[in-house]
């Protein structure tokens, strides 16, 4: 393996690690359900602080926290990804509580589109002949889902345009991965405390209660900081174009979630779209490879 595919091969890891992780975690909000969502968003924030915090003193890495708060465009563009990584938590939560995940999952069918639109118009990455079939096919897929909805899907889109623009601007800053969701959720952790000790001194809180809930609040923190830093260690290493249709593994295992589980309503629409999206996968992995093949035999 040669040393420029190393990072690539990393990179998969990581990125296949975080969608598998964000794929299960209807089942960990479902578990929440007594708890408002912007309670658990608040708790969401509160425990990655914390955890991040002492990964980044672990990790010695003080020094990288504080280099992109040295320039203007570094605190633009971190004010930027606070913003829309909040919006995105906080609209994927709600949609779980109202029985909307496979609206929710939608958005991600749509993200990958979003990140290789975001991937060729800014960052100028080439896509082989297969590779725009295999979008075509993808886009199909999910204008069947867009169609068959019969409302306007503000949910995926708000969910897929919020964490796009949140994987390119990531991606071009290049922020460290713990230091910059550091920074994040940090921005935001005095409105997430202010919140929580409302709630507290009106008796609504539920953290300190009931014994599951409290644990789940607690865990609330590795549940998503982990996946988001495994997401940034990938999007570091791969073409965010890759990147985008890596992440149809997320809302197929939601849309299984949502049908087999929590048993929402699957459609003939919804099988045509499945059709088309794994046979763009099919296609764009059968391309990645040959193209590996390639650099490994020259």
């Amino acid at each position: 393996m040669s040393a420029a595919e190393a990072p690539r091969r990393a990179g998969l890891f990581y990125a296949l690690a975080a969608y598998l992780a964000w794929g299960l975690l209807p089942v960990y909000f479902r578990a929440l359900a007594p708890v408002p969502p912007l309670e658990i968003l608040a708790h969401r924030i509160l425990w990655s602080v914390l955890l991040l915090a002492a990964l980044v003193t672990l990790l010695r890495r003080w020094g990288e926290v504080a280099r992109p708060l040295g320039s203007a465009r570094g605190r633009w563009v971190l004010l930027a990804t606070t913003s829309l990584i909040s919006v995105n938590w906080l609209v994927y939560i709600w949609a779980v509580h109202a029985g909307r995940v496979l609206e929710a999952s939608l958005g991600y069918f749509v993200n990958p589109l979003v990140n290789v639109l975001l991937g060729v118009l800014f960052l100028r990455e080439p896509l082989s002949r297969p590779q725009r079939i295999a979008v075509g096919i993808a886009g199909l897929g999910v204008a069947v889902l867009v169609l068959s909805a019969g409302r306007f899907p503000w949910v995926a889109l708000v969910l897929a345009l919020s964490f796009g623009t949140y994987g390119l601007l990531r991606k071009m800053e290049r922020i460290d991965a713990v230091g910059g969701l550091f920074l994040e959720t940090g921005l935001v952790a005095p409105l997430a405390a202010a919140w929580v000790f409302r709630l507290a001194r009106a008796g609504e809180g539920h953290f300190g209660g009931d014994a599951r809930l409290t644990l789940l609040l607690l865990a609330a923190g590795v549940i998503t900081a982990v996946p988001l830093i495994w997401f940034a260690l990938g999007v570091q290493r791969l073409r965010l174009s890759t990147i985008g249709l890596l992440q149809y593994i997320a809302p197929s295992l939601q849309f299984s979630i949502a049908v087999f589980l929590f048993r929402e309503r699957f459609t003939a629409a919804h099988g045509v779209a499945f059709a088309c999206i794994w046979g763009s996968l099919a296609l764009y992995t059968w391309d990645a490879l040959a193209r590996l093949r390639r650099v490994e035999a020259s």
